[in-house]
């Protein structure tokens, strides 16, 4: 282990076996440690929770939880395996090991990487307290409308859990923006996509997939905070068409979070696979393209999630094609693993094993999925235990590859080697206790699922899947103590523990030093090189015994010849964790929001205190953070096709809108989806004539004139005029004040609204057209106020002269205000026009 590793060197960051550095790192390194250890402990919590499930489970009706207990088991169990188990475990490895893969110091924003893991810890730890406030969420973790409004889950404790999935949420789009621009921006001198490998290549196509459905799950899950807190009517049990409403947009969502999961599982698969054969992997490039394809189609396959709904047969026989369509990729990726261990000579390591395992598990998994895609077959399997066995054979048998990942990245990740002998003994209960638990449920799949009431001839059946469920915990107990023991008195890792491992970071210390490579790392000659940041000398690195000539995705090798250049980017920063902790605050004093009001009492009083301490440290958090003076990774970058002349903010800030489109048309498309199920000419009846369009087109001229104002603003900056800068960026601060103000009144006015349909006022509650209305153009309210909070820090650095000689800034903010004032254009015809 170097001494920078240890130290953290002249990078402002504390000894690493200090508690400081963890709370201050932004390396990418360490988060990725973080990460993979915070997923772990919400697998014990998931865990635990399916424990307890399998108790209740070992004869029907058993009383070991009551009724709303088991609810709450089963559907916090979903929740927390699914979004902070899966995901987040598979992205510690992307953390850590991406960067080196593709050559980069760190990942482009390192804050924001930093910013994405505290806010999806605090998103978990919101979770937990939802236990402890009345009860959770019991609702099942797909939350089905109406069952996710408060009459049916009336617990305070429910709010809580959907206001910290929304957090989670928040987490994954930093994080998808972050490493979408690193990964298109920074890769390495000759690191063409084509030759990037495997597994960055799943983690590239995974955050493009994250991006886009995790904006429409934001979407679901802020229109039901939304009738949980204010009282909105999307979901209500009354509401045409809220509870399928819900669906499509849940499964929009939910379909891509299959392959989300699976993915990175599958890059790991591939990158085992061919170390532990020591062959390349067979049809690679047609291997790439596949999931590609994969990628692309999991997005139109989502309702066959829902063919036990009213959607007519025709759309139901579409959806169905679909879904055989999907398969045939993944039958190509599948074949492709075989024969790459055909053609190979395998050793049988524990993170092989692992990863065997995985694509037998995943095999049977999807085999038995086949039956779920044709529409008749689905109507007899949907709501059983066969769901229930399939659904874990794919999406836990993913998760089986990466505990292979974990044995295969511990030596690099630690710089010392795990016990083969644990290893493997973890892999055989594992394996043993996985097909005990789940095979047996495909036997008694006439079991309903979230039932703990079901057909006596089924109990030997559910009794094994019970002692299966304890095997698999004990095969933990033993994983963890291996790690530990390992960490504390293992061997010591060479920098490359395996014969034919093909990827960049084992050419690297283990652990790698803080800045990662000891130069400038190119693929420019076809083999893997060091340049000197200074003088622009090349060092080849040292060829191991038995490898070839390192290539971009293969070659064993380690580093020699250059001594590291002196960069000077920072990688620590209190700030992320300080937001963290004020969002976490912030979303736990809205959580006593009922029908928008707080409760009367001490409680109400605590729930309002903890709602204005957490929006007043959350301001001052973002500022400081805005303030801080902290230097990150600066190019020139070697491979950046296609954004070569795209800078890594500009980039940044592209990707973030693209992600905020899918949030939007998600809104929009509710809204029209809610009104043709209601009656488009009759939706009329349902707004008071003092909706006029007025206000709208008014503030329709303020938005467009303020655009304008911020092109004038950009044009001073460039010809480095001070003043002209501050007035047109204070002329489109005033006129989004104007459009705030304006909105508000025409608000204030429907509010008071009275008449023999509308008694007490036109509010967000009164119906459907009333919550649409408010709710979508009140998300673009507070896309304004975020604009206008950041016109108002730009404003006060370019008095004192800030942006005159790099208006980029300006630049990035009006492609951000020119977006809000865009989907302005759309809303002004749909709720004021049509």
């Amino acid at each position: 282990m170097s001494a920078e590793t240890d130290s953290g060197g002249d990078h402002g960051l504390p000894d690493s076996s200090t508690i400081t550095r963890w709370l201050v790192t932004t390396n990418h390194k360490d988060v990725g440690i973080l990460y993979t250890v915070t997923a772990l402990f919400f697998l014990v919590f998931g865990g635990v929770l399916a424990l307890l499930m399998r108790i209740q489970l070992w004869t029907p009706g058993a009383g070991f939880l009551e009724a709303v207990s088991y609810n709450q088991a089963v559907s916090a169990h979903g929740l927390i395996m699914v979004f902070w188990f899966l995901s987040p475990f598979a992205f510690g490895f992307a953390n850590y090991v991406v960067p080196l893969q593709i050559g980069a110091r760190d990942l482009a924003f390192p804050r924001l990487n930093a910013l994405s893991y505290w806010l999806y810890l605090f998103s978990g730890l919101l979770f937990a307290v939802s236990f402890f406030q009345g009860a959770t969420f019991a609702g099942g973790w797909t939350m089905y409308a109406p069952l996710n409004v408060p009459v049916y889950t009336p617990d305070i404790g429910a709010s809580t859990a959907v206001l910290a999935l929304v957090l989670f949420v928040v987490s994954v789009t930093v994080s998808s923006v972050n490493f979408l621009t690193s990964m298109h921006r920074m890769r390495a001198e000759g690191l063409t996509l084509r030759r990037m490998p495997i597994f960055s290549w799943t983690i590239l196509l995974t955050v493009w997939m994250m991006l886009f459905a995790f904006a429409a799950l934001l979407a679901a899950l802020l229109i039901l905070s939304s009738d949980r807190l204010l009282g909105t009517q999307y979901f209500a049990a009354t509401g045409a068409g809220g509870s399928l409403l819900w669906a499509h947009l849940f499964w929009f969502f939910g379909h891509p979070e299959v392959y989300i999961v699976f993915f990175p599982a599958l890059g790991v698969m591939a990158e085992c696979f061919q170390t532990f054969t020591g062959q390349r992997l067979v049809g690679r490039k047609w291997f790439i393209a596949a999931m590609v394809l994969v990628a692309l189609q999991s997005f139109v396959v989502w309702m066959h999630h829902m063919f036990l709904t009213s959607i007519n047969l025709e759309i139901k026989t579409l959806f169905m094609a679909t879904t055989i369509g999907i398969s045939l990729p993944f039958d190509l990726m599948v074949f492709a693993l075989i024969y790459t261990l055909i053609k190979g000579r395998i050793r049988f390591t524990t993170p092989f094993l692992f990863s065997f395992g995985a694509l037998v598990l995943f095999i049977i998994g999807g085999i038995t999925g086949v039956f779920l895609g044709a529409v008749v077959l689905d109507y007899e399997f949907r709501g059983t235990y066969w769901v229930v066995a399939h659904f874990h054979y794919v999406m836990v048998g993913g998760v089986t590859a990466l505990f292979g990942g974990l044995y295969y990245w511990f030596p690099k990740m630690t710089g010392k080697m795990y016990d083969e002998f644990l290893g493997k003994l973890h892999f055989g209960l594992y394996f043993v206790g996985f097909n005990l638990l789940y095979f047996p449920m495909f036997l008694s799949w006439e079991t309903p699922r979230r039932d703990f009431v079901y057909p006596e001839a089924f109990v030997s059946w559910h009794q094994l899947s019970t002692v299966g469920g304890f095997v698999l915990g004990i095969s933990f107990l033993v994983m963890f103590y291996n790690l530990a023991k390992s960490l504390v008195a293992g061997e010591a890792a060479d920098d490359n523990p395996w014969a034919f491992s093909t990827t960049t970071e084992w050419a690297l210390p283990s652990p790698p030093p803080i800045e990662n490579f000891p130069g400038v790392p190119t693929f420019a000659s076809g083999a893997l090189e060091f340049r000197s940041a200074e003088a622009g000398d090349r060092s080849a690195v040292e060829i191991a015994d038995g490898g070839g000539e390192p290539a971009p995705d293969g070659g064993p090798a380690h580093a020699a010849g250059t001594d590291a250049a002196d960069h000077e980017e920072d990688h620590a920063s209190p700030w992320p964790l300080a937001v963290g902790v004020a969002s976490f605050v912030l979303l736990l004093g809205l959580s006593g929001l009922q029908r928008g009001g707080f409760p009367s009492g001490v409680e109400g009083g605590f729930y309002v205190a903890t709602t204005g301490v957490g929006l007043a440290a959350l301001g001052w958090t973002l500022v400081r953070l805005a303030r801080e003076r902290f230097v990150g990774p600066s190019g020139p970058f070697g491979e950046s096709w296609p954004f070569e002349a795209v800078e890594n903010t500009k980039l940044g800030v592209w990707i973030f809108l693209a992600s905020d489109v899918v949030l939007f048309g998600a809104f929009i498309g509710s809204y029209v989806f809610i009104r043709v199920a209601h009656g488009w000419t009759d939706w009329h009846e349902l707004v008071p004539e003092a909706h006029v369009v007025t206000p709208g087109l008014v503030n329709t001229y303020l938005l467009l004139t303020s655009s304008f104002a911020v092109v004038v603003a950009l044009v001073a900056a460039e010809r480095e005029s001070r003043w002209g800068l501050v007035g047109s960026l204070g002329l489109t601060f005033g006129l989004g004040v104007a459009f705030l103000v304006n909105k508000a009144m025409e608000w204030q006015h429907l509010f008071h609204v009275h008449g023999e349909t509308f008694a007490n006022g036109w509010v967000p509650s009164t119906n459907v057209a009333a919550s649409t209305f408010y709710l979508t153009t009140g998300l673009h309210g507070l896309h304004v106020i975020g604009g206008l909070c950041i016109a108002l820090y730009l404003v006060a650095r370019a008095w004192n002269g800030a942006y005159l000689d790099d208006e980029r800034p300006i630049e990035y903010f009006g492609l951000y205000w020119h977006f809000v004032d865009i989907v302005w254009l759309f809303l002004f015809p749909l709720f004021y026009i049509l």
